[in-house]
């Protein structure tokens, strides 16, 4: 049974499967290519996700790799449709950066979600209000309203997974102390402090650090990252959100991966315990009240 991991992961699930398959038969794509009378850029468009592949494509492929297993068949014919599947996310095409929903579509499928912010409540934890006052500005009322959705929407696809992933997150004190909306509502920092201590106390899944000004100059300075893991044998992925430039996601063997991995291990060296960070967050909550 296919997990609700979405189209974006499963189809990446099904491609690593048969490039693995071929690599196991000792096939080039050529071959495999020949084999079934495809063109060579047939099968590299399926390998490299450009094409969906069709139920008759993919039992034809499974012949020539010499997979007759019943159940190791209908493994991979559940995970071609559910990289078929419309994805909530497909909407918000042409209104927001392509980068940015490949990543909404990894991380909805993600087993294990590691994000280190220095600035700001990381999307997946901002209140409604909170979100709204960071769209605020030069863009049009409805351009903000879909920003809006988009945040909020983020966070109902993954309530409603079966399996919901583990979030890791690590805050710079900045972020915490940082308060949002003094000008206009006074009580939105506190409320958004107040929501993620009680989110981490509630939710055995979630787990939240901040790393304190006490702690000096960290690794975490050079901007907010992104690390997903899955299940099922796929490769981690980075994101590494635009502040200085523009965003970009990496995925496969890309060496920035691990260097992240190791990055996001020395930033919870220096980030305080949850107890402790949920205690600061609900003072510091406390303080701006006042």
């Amino acid at each position: 049974m296919v997990s609700d991991q979405g189209p974006v992961v499963e189809s990446a699930l099904l491609r690593s499967e048969l490039i693995r398959l071929r690599k196991e038969k000792g096939m080039t794509q050529e071959q495999v290519a020949a084999a079934l009378e495809w063109s060579p850029s047939k099968l590299i468009r399926v390998e490299g996700g450009k094409n969906a592949i069709t139920r008759t494509d993919l039992q034809a492929l499974l012949m020539v790799y010499g997979v007759t297993s019943e159940s190791r068949q209908e493994r991979l014919q559940a995970l071609a449709r559910g990289a078929r599947a419309t994805a909530w996310w497909d909407a918000y095409k042409g209104q927001v950066s392509d980068v940015f929903l490949s990543f909404i579509g990894y991380a909805s499928g993600a087993s294990y979600i590691r994000h280190f912010h220095n600035t700001i409540v990381p999307g997946l934890l901002q209140t409604r209000e909170y979100a709204e006052y960071f769209v605020t500005g030069r863009a049009s009322e409805m351009v903000r309203a879909r920003a809006v959705r988009l945040r909020l929407q983020r966070q109902e696809e993954m309530a409603k997974r079966e399996n919901p992933p583990r979030q890791y997150y690590i805050l710079d004190e900045a972020v915490i102390r940082r308060h949002v909306g003094v000008k206009t509502d006074p009580g939105i920092m506190p409320r958004q402090l107040t929501s993620i201590a009680d989110q981490a106390e509630q939710r055995d899944e979630l787990t939240v650090r901040v790393i304190p000004f006490s702690a000096g100059a960290h690794l975490g300075v050079y901007g907010p990252f992104t690390l997903l893991e899955f299940d099922g044998g796929l490769g981690d992925v980075l994101y590494m959100e635009g502040m200085m430039g523009p965003s970009a996601l990496m995925t496969g063997d890309d060496e920035r991966i691990a260097d992240f991995r190791d990055d996001f291990e020395t930033l919870l060296e220096e980030a305080l315990p949850q107890e402790e960070s949920i205690a600061l967050m609900r003072q510091v909550a406390e303080e701006l009240m006042n």
